[in-house]
């Protein structure tokens, strides 16, 4: 996830907010309103099911591809032009796998949730893909929501690679763009412990906006707008297939990390859900220590450079940091905040980050110490002309102009994953899951970056005021906080920083920061995919 940042909404903007559920005298409808002046905005589903399992009907019906139109027509332009976008009805299947001598059997649905205005006009689908473990008691069996960031990536990412039933490997020789998109059978799912549900904000994955109006989509690519939009889906799965008295949590992954603390409030105090625990995958908290002129970005990144560096040599777990942490905010911090008017401290901090990382002394002086990600990734092996990934900083790869004075360069740990997880994607839904939307799936949709509205005020996008809020009013919710060693893109030590300035009602026995060998995602690698799920499934006993 890339962490650009812009700033705030005006209040009529903000006025178009959230999702909330006023109930109609129209039997299985859940009416949708906005009002202005309480900032709420509604969703429910085109065709609500009362029943809280699955139809187990296998067959699903192809997207409309055109409108009806000419005199004879009496539907109005909104409504035929909402049709010709309509995503297909959802698909219910049966499955099973087995893995490692257990078998676990599941109904896998594919489908969407439609979001309306306050006038009945279709706004957005939103897909969704969930796994419900047959002959468990819904009430009482967790229901677990995953989304993931960018903004404007799916939630393929925390299915495939992670948590849902099948997996496709996404580490070594598996991690290029020509490799094989097979889907196996996944020892490490969390179908073992809790319901899945994998949810695509708009304009990815499958999602689509209904409404051409551009309003829409500027309240939706907005972090109110989206936190509202995502709120009220979760609400309306929990309502059509009666989950609503289900243990209920969510997980965030990159971007996650600020909508996942909201999404929470939102639903404490304005969906009336509850969430019991809250999972966070190589979250950003706090965008405003990512740039600029703050000092604290080069303190949260030198752990995991350093990581890289030592990862080089010798295989490197999170105590093997220990002593870069202690620098990092003890003499490092202290050296930094002398500025380069102290030449003493500027050239004793640069030649001991030339020591950790590796990068050669006449590039750390001539950066003063201050070394960002991007000055890393591309002098961490210029000898050889390669660079390293931004998300995962121990993978290596050809810098395509390395002689040019200025850095061209992809991510090798993260763009080579597009096609096959794409391609994965994409077959796991329309043949396995036998649901056929038309139109391009979005794995990562970047143009959802470019158009996100980060907000035009003074502070930058935060969420551990919501972190702190979500935490003081349910004291029995929990948080994990999963990281990678190895990331650049959200360095692990960025969350322990701000974890620690918890206050006391926020015990270790409730929050929790684990950290494992691997980068952004850190669950390609077999063991710390096998340490985080159980870290995972302890969360919801």
């Amino acid at each position: 996830m890339r962490q650009n940042h812009r700033i705030g909404r005006g209040k009529q903007e903000k006025n178009l907010t959230r999702l909330t559920t006023t109930r109609p005298a129209a039997v299985g409808l859940v009416a949708l309103s906005i009002f202005a002046l309480a900032g709420v905005a509604s969703g429910q589903d085109a065709k609500p099911q009362p029943s809280s399992q699955p139809a187990p009907a296998t067959q699903t019906s192809p997207a409309p591809t055109g409108q009806k139109s000419g005199p004879g027509s009496s539907r109005s332009n909104a409504a035929t032009s909402s049709e010709a976008r309509r995503l297909p009805e959802d698909s219910t299947t049966k499955q099973t796998i087995s893995v490692q001598g257990r078998t676990l059997a599941f109904t896998a649905t594919a489908g969407s949730l439609r979001l309306f205005n306050g006038k009945g006009e279709p706004q957005a689908d939103i897909a969704y893909t969930a796994y419900q473990l047959e002959g468990a008691d819904p009430h009482t069996r967790p229901v677990t929501f995953f989304f993931n960031g960018g903004p404007g990536a799916s939630s393929a990412y925390l299915q495939l690679g992670c948590a849902g039933p099948w997996r496709l490997s996404i580490e070594g020789d598996a991690a290029i763009s020509s490799a094989s998109p097979e889907l196996k059978p996944n020892a490490e799912t969390w179908l073992d412990f809790t319901d899945l549900v994998f949810i695509d904000p708009v304009d990815t994955g499958y999602s689509r906006f209904v409404s051409t109006d551009e309003e829409v989509r500027k309240h939706f690519f907005s972090v109110d707008g989206d936190v509202n939009a995502l709120a009220v889906a979760i609400r309306r799965y929990l309502e059509k297939y009666d989950r609503l008295l289900s243990p209920k949590y969510l997980v965030g992954e990159s971007y996650g990390g600020i909508r996942g603390p909201k999404i929470v409030r939102e639903l404490q105090t304005g969906q009336g859900v509850g969430i019991k625990g809250l999972i966070l995958v190589s979250p950003v908290l706090d965008f405003r220590e990512f740039g600029g002129s703050s000092l604290l970005q080069y303190v949260i990144s030198l752990p995991s450079m350093t990581a890289i560096a030592r990862e080089a040599k010798r295989p490197v777990k999170r105590a093997d940091l220990a002593d870069v942490e202690v620098y990092a905010r003890g003499d490092f911090f202290a050296d930094l905040i002398k500025g380069e008017a102290d030449k003493e401290a500027t050239t004793r901090l640069a030649d001991r980050v030339s020591a950790l990382t590796g990068i050669d002394q006449a590039v750390t002086r001539r950066l003063a110490g201050r070394l960002d990600a991007s000055e890393f990734r591309r002098e961490f092996d210029r000898r050889d002309g390669k660079v390293t990934g931004r998300y995962d900083g121990s993978v290596l790869g050809f810098d395509p102009d390395p002689d040019s004075s200025e850095g061209h360069f992809s991510d090798p740990s993260g763009d080579p994953l597009i096609a096959p997880l794409t391609s994965a994607a994409v077959d796991l839904t329309t043949r396995t899951l036998h649901w056929r939307p038309d139109g391009p799936y979005h794995l990562l949709n970047r143009s959802v970056e470019h158009a996100w509205d980060f907000g035009r005020g003074l502070n930058p996008p935060q969420s551990i005021t919501q972190l702190r809020q979500i935490l003081a009013l349910d004291p029995k919710l929990k948080l994990l906080v999963g990281h990678g060693l190895f990331d650049l893109a959200t360095p692990y030590f960025g969350s322990k920083i701000w974890l620690d300035q918890l206050p006391a009602y926020a015990s270790p026995d409730r929050v929790k920061l684990a950290v494992y060998p691997g980068g952004h995602m850190f669950y390609s690698r077999e063991a710390s995919r096998q340490a985080f799920r159980s870290e995972a499934e302890a969360l919801m006993k």
